[in-house]
């Protein structure tokens, strides 16, 4: 399974926010795109998804352009975790999840074995078992969005993107995340991640995709992308990148003049 994009150009009022990105993500690891404010990455997951249409070029999943999918077909196939995600009804935790079962024409209220077994595995997956019967709206802001990302993961679509999935939680829980994340990928989904925190990024990705003026100024594995150079010239930041005990360490550590 192939989720790509050619030569694509999407514009959002009179800015055009992607232009002329060229980029094919298979299953078996993490991507996670980096970029300053600006460089497109909600834009490109949002594309990816099925919700904004490009003006030119292409965005396609095995070969099938993504806004030509029927719409049921689509919610099977990709699931989108939003950025800043929110649910303004007082459900319990489960009832959320289960909203992942949908596009499955299952009932949230009514799940068939499987669609339970589905709706267990990701609150187990997110550290929410146990709280299947708390109100979402009195959850704190990690749990809330934690429950956010049990309701993609129920979906088990083959395709998972999430936007900026761990900026709410607190340390333990952004490991958590970024684990099952990494885990569906090398399971065989096609895992996209939006992230800001590079040294997180550094350490979870398998493939590191550098967005900056929404063009592709990266792409390939951690060490070949947050290079000290790159760094310097798409965050303004300087950086120390080194291996510790075989693992990439990003650490910005002062903002460069302009």
């Amino acid at each position: 399974m192939i989720l790509a994009v050619h030569d694509l150009r999407v514009r959002l009022g009179r800015r055009e926010v992607l232009r002329g990105l060229d980029l094919a993500l298979a299953p078996g690891g993490l991507t996670v795109v980096v970029g300053p404010n600006g460089a497109g990455k909600t834009t490109l997951l949002r594309t990816l998804a099925g919700l904004v249409a490009p003006v030119a070029g292409a965005a396609s999943l095995d070969g099938e352009p993504i806004p030509d999918m029927n719409r049921a077909v689509r919610a099977r196939r990709i699931a989108y975790l939003p950025q800043g995600g929110t649910v303004s009804w007082p459900l319990p935790v489960a009832s959320v999840a289960a909203l992942g079962r949908l596009p499955h024409g299952e009932r949230p209220d009514a799940l068939p074995p499987a669609g339970a077994a589905a709706v267990a595995r990701a609150l187990a997956a997110v550290g929410l078992s146990g709280c299947e019967h708390r109100p979402v709206t009195e959850l704190s802001g990690g749990e809330r969005a934690r429950a956010l990302l049990a309701r993609a993961l129920a979906t088990e679509a083959p395709v998972l993107l999430a936007d900026e999935p761990v900026a709410a939680l607190d340390p333990r829980h952004q490991l958590l995340v970024l684990e099952v994340l990494r885990e569906r990928a090398r399971a065989g989904a096609v895992a996209v991640a939006v992230m800001h925190d590079l040294a997180l990024a550094a350490r979870f990705a398998d493939r590191i995709a550098l967005l900056a003026e929404g063009r592709l100024a990266g792409d390939g594995p951690p060490e070949a992308v947050l290079t000290p150079e790159r760094l310097a010239a798409h965050f303004g930041v300087s950086a120390r990148v080194e291996r510790r005990d075989g693992t990439l360490v990003v650490t910005p550590w002062r903002a460069l003049a302009r």
